[in-house]
């Protein structure tokens, strides 16, 4: 590279001249592009070396960013005359209600699950047959291999089998990461403003601000959109466990908890549950597995047209689409811990992206 230096001949202005660059300054700025392209492999070598440590710690902050508000309100709340509570007591108060919630669920709520699901294994090999000579009433039945679905489910429950029993040391080590993320995040929760005062001092002044603007989006959105989806959860949870218990459904406490769980799967969560309910409810009569096809119908058009307005209004407004594909990339990247935290990162990319890639219309 030249630079230039002159003086001009009217007005002794100076102005630039070519001027050779010195061999070492040159030598020098090469090496250093090399020296940091090196650091930059090294780096993603060891972030890919510790990729499962990396997702952990990113699971724990996400968490931590869900809950501060939280752990917030808890602190601002004040009884007549009280002193507000401090972060650490906030934090405690919080964990409380989580584990009190959780021994409720597995004291009151996981027995039935569990003994629903135990009579359910045993009771559907002999179901099967039955099931199958109604199903060749249905037209084109000899053409779907319905012969062959005794023998495809008997082999199936028993894959299934070998493989929970299989994946049990992989379980093992889900729980303690669970752990270890629960810990972390308790970390987050009392010392994540430090941590996000020093990330965000890397930045220029200039783009600091909105990028904690756009952050603090993203943010608000993750946090609505999992106490709504929360709540959309139990709702159809709760209305499908009275529902079915009315109708006499069999396994009708397991099959409503599945309801709750697989509506966090926009679309695809509620068909493949409530087409297992409706075969399970075929074991007694077609009226009854009407019933809850007509159940079911009926509240999506209630969620749809009253609940998910009202409940989803500010949430993260993401496409079902969306949805689907984190989920399915976030379980294909860390198990059931990615699942839960896959929906507040695509809300946080979709905040960042609208920021700063999306190229508005001023019009």
């Amino acid at each position: 590279m030249m630079h230039t230096i002159c003086i001009s001949s009217e007005g002794g202005d100076i102005l630039p001249t070519s001027t050779p660059i010195p061999p070492e300054q040159t030598r020098a700025a090469v090496r250093g592009h090399i020296l940091f392209a090196v650091g930059v492999l090294l780096a993603l070598a060891l972030a890919w070396r510790l990729r499962d440590v990396l997702i952990l710690i990113y699971v724990s902050a996400l968490f931590a960013v869900v809950f501060m508000p939280v752990v917030n309100n808890i602190m601002n709340f004040q009884l007549h005359g009280a002193r507000h509570v401090s972060r650490p007591v906030a934090i405690v108060l919080l964990l409380s209600c989580v584990f009190l919630a959780f021994a409720l669920f597995f004291l009151v709520a996981l027995p039935p699950v569990i003994r629903n699901l135990h009579q359910f294994a045993n009771d559907l090999p002999a179901r099967i047959p039955p099931i199958v000579a109604r199903l060749k009433h249905l037209p084109l039945a000899d053409k779907l291999g319905v012969d062959t679905i005794a023998q495809r489910s008997e082999d199936a429950l028993s894959a299934t089998a070998e493989y929970l029993f299989a994946s049990f040391p992989m379980w093992m080590g889900r729980v303690f990461d669970l752990l270890a993320a629960l810990v972390l995040c308790v970390y987050f929760m009392l010392e994540g403003e430090y941590a996000y005062r020093w990330l965000m001092s890397l930045f220029s002044v200039e783009y600091r601000l909105r990028l904690a603007v756009t952050l603090q989006k993203a943010e608000r959105r993750a946090s609505k959109w999992l106490f709504g989806q929360t709540l959309l959860m139990l709702i159809l949870g709760v209305a499908s466990t009275l529902v079915f218990g009315l109708l006499h459904v069999r396994y009708f406490i397991l099959l409503g908890v599945l309801m709750g769980l697989m509506n966090c799967i926009p679309i695809a969560g509620g068909v493949i549950t409530i087409l297992l309910v409706g075969l399970v409810a075929a074991l007694d009569s077609w009226a009854k597995m009407a019933a809850v096809f007509i159940f079911y119908i009926v509240y999506v058009n209630i969620e749809n047209a009253y609940l998910t307005p009202r409940i989803m209004r500010q949430s993260v407004n993401l496409m079902g689409l969306t949805v689907l594909i984190a989920l399915i990339a976030g379980t294909e990247l860390a198990g059931i811990v990615g699942a839960l935290v896959a929906v507040p990162t695509a809300a946080l990319i979709a905040v960042l992206a609208d920021e700063y890639l999306v190229q508005k219309d001023l019009s």
